[in-house]
């Protein structure tokens, strides 16, 4: 429930945005026109390599704009695979699989935090208690709701649901 009164106050701001410009991704901060709004959260985890310690339980929430071009900027709040509060602010993009209006693939990029003792030394790059991390997923999306697959690195993939607004 904390989530998602943190996540209300990023929907009002983001679905304020009315204005066309160049479609940059720096748009987003010059009231562009955002084509669409993504609130998600994560149905099912799983990991290749099962530990004890892992959870499968994320209660992932997320908010991601979509602009002109199909680039994406997002935020997600979730519990990691060991149960520890992190999230993950990122930019990518979305490309149609086979020109197909249901169909695509999309790519993210950001950083991760939330990563601690004892267990900070499970992603790469993690130093200061920020990592950078690479997510591809794919989905499908019918009307006003789509479904995700996505890829944690070598470690897991989760099957997340939204609507977009």
């Amino acid at each position: 429930m904390i989530r998602l009164l943190v996540m209300l106050p990023l929907l009002v701001a983001f679905s304020q945005a009315q204005a066309d410009t160049d479609g940059s991704y720096l748009d987003l901060f010059q009231r562009s026109a955002v084509e669409q709004r993504n609130f998600y959260a994560s149905l099912y985890t799983t990991h290749y390599a099962p530990d004890p310690d892992h959870n499968n339980s994320q209660h992932m929430l997320g908010l991601e704009v979509e602009l002109k071009g199909s680039r994406l900027w997002g935020f997600a709040m979730f519990d990691n695979s060991f149960g520890q509060k992190s999230q993950y602010l990122y930019i990518g993009k979305k490309w149609r699989v086979l020109e197909s209006d249901r169909w695509y693939f999309k790519l993210t990029g950001g950083l991760l935090h939330g990563y601690e003792e004892p267990y900070e030394d499970k992603i790469p790059l993690n130093g200061l208690g920020i990592a950078p991390a690479i997510v591809p997923a794919i989905g499908y999306s019918y009307k006003n709701f789509f479904v995700e697959f996505a890829q944690l690195g070598f470690a897991a993939g989760m099957i997340n649901v939204g609507k977009t607004f």
